[in-house]
């Protein structure tokens, strides 16, 4: 992955900004993108301001925003080869007190946005005879939790895992390989935005009996953007969470 370009969504924080510092540690182009400029200037500060990487701050539920990103990294760095959809809102809610602009804004953040941002990343991918787009699931879509209501965003999720066989099935021919990492419980900011105070006491949650780390999303997300043999499949994040219980 060394100089190759990656373009990575809500990369300003938890997951998105832990595979955007491997990526640009392993020595990638990197495109980072956020909703919020200064947290995403703040990010990429932190992270030294790299010569290797740029930002941009842009609503990706718009159409233009994945196009802005697919130009930048053309112009900065000369191709698109691997496009991160991490990008995404998520927060419970009782089914039937949901309203119209709640499943409005998970179906326009995280299906749209990702929909869109792939739209304008294949077209580049297609010029150069192949690339990788990894989009974030959740393991929510194969194992519903009973006390969690979650159906909105959830749906929204179930709606990318089915964007990405239907990807990886249209443009397999074209050596674009289009895959999905479903994460369980990761330690990162949207613990407490969901109103959940330790994250740790979701542990039991997972067969191996503790929560996910930042880190070990990158790494799948790495491993993914490298594999050529891989295409239209689910990665499960998850420490065993879609397998089995523990009693």
């Amino acid at each position: 992955m060394k100089n190759k370009t990656v373009i990575i969504t809500g990369a300003s924080s938890g997951i998105g900004k832990a595979i955007a510092k491997h990526f640009i540690e392993k020595g990638s182009n990197v495109v980072m993108n956020s909703s919020n400029e200064e947290n995403l200037k703040k990010t990429y500060e932190e992270f030294g301001s790299p010569s290797n990487a740029v930002y941009f701050a842009g609503d990706i539920s718009k159409r233009e925003t994945g196009q802005n990103l697919t130009d930048l990294a053309l112009r900065k760095f000369n191709s698109v080869d691997v496009l991160i959809n991490n990008a995404g809102a998520f927060e419970p809610k009782p089914f039937l007190d949901v309203e119209d602009e709640d499943l409005n804004r998970f179906i326009d953040i995280n299906l749209k946005g990702t929909f869109f941002t792939s739209q304008a990343a294949i077209k580049q991918m297609l010029t150069q005879g192949g690339g990788s787009i990894i989009n974030i699931g959740t393991v929510l879509v194969d194992h519903a939790i009973g006390g969690f209501p979650a159906t909105a965003p959830v749906s929204s999720k179930a709606a990318i895992h089915a964007l990405t066989r239907q990807l990886a099935a249209e443009f397999g021919k074209n050596n674009i390989k289009v895959n999905t990492i479903a994460p369980g419980i990761i330690r990162s900011p949207l613990q407490a935005k969901m109103g959940v105070e330790d994250a740790d006491s979701l542990a039991g949650l997972h067969l191996l009996n503790r929560i996910g780390e930042v880190n070990e999303v990158a790494e799948a997300a790495y491993y993914l953007a490298t594999a050529d043999f891989v295409t239209g499949e689910t990665i499960n994040i998850a420490g065993g969470h879609t397998v089995g219980h523990s009693i």
